[in-house]
């Protein structure tokens, strides 16, 4: 176990979640309310762009899912994070809407491609026992991104959004390429396996069954799957649970929140509470703050309670956050919101990929979750564009974001009603 490569991975994984969520996924909204002063484009049309990344997302969602379990997803971390920075890159130079959903387009299929689907993927395939922990301290760099919100909105209010996002893009491949060269195949391929344990003897591993002298570590030990004995469901069995879709149904309601926020949140800040766009950061940066409080106890809780009541709980947090972002009336019920989002946010994330491999294992897992991109990109598409197309009719983000808050809610029945279907026993499972 001492020195498994697994966790190497990991924290490439989180770096490279880091990149992408100060770049561009939580820094995305200060772009927008900039955009919208010095082009005139109206915030239904620049949530368009956000919702643009999750409809590409969720229609190679299941292409990548294949291309995952046939090519190796660290084949793919690796050209994804050059066109994520590529993408960022092209960004800079726009001058027409159309340009900057294309580049857009572009930085989505780069965070398609070496992103939350890729890496998660990548260490389910290497840890079993502590796969929550794994997932979520990759999540860690998701959140850690937050904090450097407010330096990218410092760099656009004194460089200018051009020069940052070009900035952003060499910065991306700069530090990127090095981390996504340290994901490597599964496990058999350094000579380990699941966890880090080492391969066994066939002798040996006969000989650790109760009743022959074995531990209970040994027997464990000769439980795990080997490269030909990987567990769970197909992709065509995965289909005809209800978990699949009760599942992929409370991810969808959660990004309703989650995008709404991240494309939003500063403008409505600014605009409807009378903050600047610095201050408005600082909100985010608390929110950040409190989403890594939500990983850690992730990586604390993740792999001894129940998930799908933990998540339940989160979109409950996720939904009254949303409200007091929604109706606050000074710092109090900003922080409110912060800790309650965040936190919810952190916590829930990387329970997503750990809830589903649990429920269907590693079998086709890549396919599974990119079949669930189609479900989930309906609240990440959702919550941008409703959120957006309200305020544009009201002049508010108000009744916009009270609907999705009670989403939200409403959400947290789904994870509730989610019970694990039964997988098919493996040859020589331990029972």
């Amino acid at each position: 176990m001492r020195g498994f490569y697994g966790w190497r991975m990991v924290v490439a994984g989180s770096g490279l979640q880091f990149l992408q969520a100060s770049l561009m996924i939580q820094a995305f909204g200060a772009y927008v309310a900039v955009l919208t002063e010095e082009k005139g484009w109206s915030k239904t049309a620049l949530a368009g762009a956000a919702a643009l990344q999750s409809v590409e997302t969720a229609l190679i969602g299941p292409v990548l899912g294949w291309l995952v379990d046939k090519v190796g997803e660290h084949r793919l971390i690796r050209f994804g994070i050059v066109v994520f920075g590529l993408g960022l890159i092209a960004m800079g130079f726009v001058d027409t809407l159309a340009g900057f959903y294309g580049a857009v387009l572009m930085i989505a299929l780069g965070s398609s491609l070496a992103g939350y689907f890729t890496i998660n993927i990548a260490i389910i395939h290497w840890f079993e026992r502590q796969r929550a922990r794994a997932l979520s301290s990759v999540g860690l760099g998701l959140a850690l991104g937050g904090i450097a919100v407010p330096l990218v909105a410092a760099s656009i209010t004194g460089f200018g959004w051009r020069a940052t996002a070009i900035g952003s893009g060499v910065l991306a491949i700069a530090i990127g390429w090095p981390l996504a060269r340290v994901f490597r195949g599964r496990p058999q391929s350094l000579g380990t396996r699941i966890d880090g344990h080492l391969p066994r003897p066939a002798a040996a591993a006969s000989e650790a069954s109760p009743g022959a002298g074995a531990t209970a570590s040994d027997a464990a030990d000769a439980a795990l799957p080997t490269a030909d004995e990987t567990p769970g469901l197909t992709a065509r069995q995965a289909l005809r649970t209800r978990a699949f879709w009760l599942i992929s149904l409370g991810h969808g309601f959660a990004l309703l929140a989650v995008t709404s926020v991240n494309v939003h949140a500063i403008s409505h800040i600014k605009e409807g509470l009378g903050y600047s766009v610095a201050q408005a950061s600082l909100a985010i940066t608390l929110m950040t703050a409190a989403q890594i409080g939500g990983v850690l106890l992730g990586m604390a809780v993740g792999d001894r309670f129940d998930k799908r009541r933990i998540c339940a709980a989160c979109m409950v947090g996720h939904g009254a956050g949303l409200l007091m972002l929604t109706y606050a009336t000074g710092p109090a019920m900003l922080a409110a919101f912060a800790l309650l989002h965040g936190t919810a946010w952190g916590l829930r994330g990387p329970l997503m990929q750990a809830i589903r491999a649990d429920y269907f294992g590693r079998r086709s897992i890549g396919l599974i979750m990119g079949l669930s991109s189609l479900i989930i990109a309906l609240g990440q598409v959702g919550g941008p564009m409703v959120a957006g197309a309200f305020a544009d009719l009201t002049g508010d983000y108000r009744l916009g974001y009270t609907l999705l808050a009670l989403l939200a809610v409403a959400g947290s029945l789904a994870f509730l009603l989610a019970k694990p279907p039964r997988l098919p026993a493996t040859p020589g499972a331990v029972a």
